[in-house]
């Protein structure tokens, strides 16, 4: 298997994720799903059992907050899903800084694609809102865009989802 990095983007409810799978699951029989979000509380946690079982037994799940490069995934096709609750986690830990963030991210970014394999990194477009009124919003929403820029400049290809149609930025 080549490495291919393909970042698919959109808005919340834009159909990403949907996406991703369906495209992973064009690739292989057997993919690799790696959540990245953490377990707020109760209610989440159901949530993320429903989507486990809806994914169907196909499917290898994983479960990681921020070291992504912690799993060997050598030639797997893989979604990450998602590049935002990713960088929540490093922001909430860094407490709001960007700078330290960002480079944590790019980081660990660059150590687990390092690996040959096909990555899928779902993310949301943030920046196409309006300008928060709270400051730490804006900083997230500024961390999260240059996150996104750092992916799609590593891509191979960037899928831009516009209510649930997937729109090529770069092939």
């Amino acid at each position: 298997m080549e490495k291919r990095i393909i970042l698919i983007t959109g808005g919340q409810r834009s159909g990403k994720s949907d996406y991703a799978q369906q495209r992973a699951l064009s690739l292989t029989p057997h993919p690799v799903y790696l959540a990245t979000s953490r377990i707020w509380d109760e209610e989440f946690r159901q949530r993320v059992l429903r989507h486990q079982a809806n994914r169907g037994p196909e499917w290898t799940n994983v479960e990681e907050e921020k070291y992504l490069s912690r799993h060997a995934l050598e030639g797997r096709v893989i979604v990450i899903d998602c590049v935002t609750l990713w960088c929540t986690n490093f922001f909430f830990d860094n407490n709001s800084q960007v700078s330290q963030s960002l480079d944590e991210i790019k980081k660990e970014f660059d150590a687990f694609t390092n690996q040959n394999a096909c990555f899928l990194f779902v993310t949301n477009e943030l920046g196409m809102g309006g300008v928060s009124v709270d400051e730490t919003q804006r900083k997230f929403t500024d961390l999260q865009g240059w996150v996104n820029q750092y992916i799609a400049s590593q891509a191979d290809e960037v899928v831009l989802m516009v209510s649930g149609i997937p729109v090529a930025i770069k092939k």
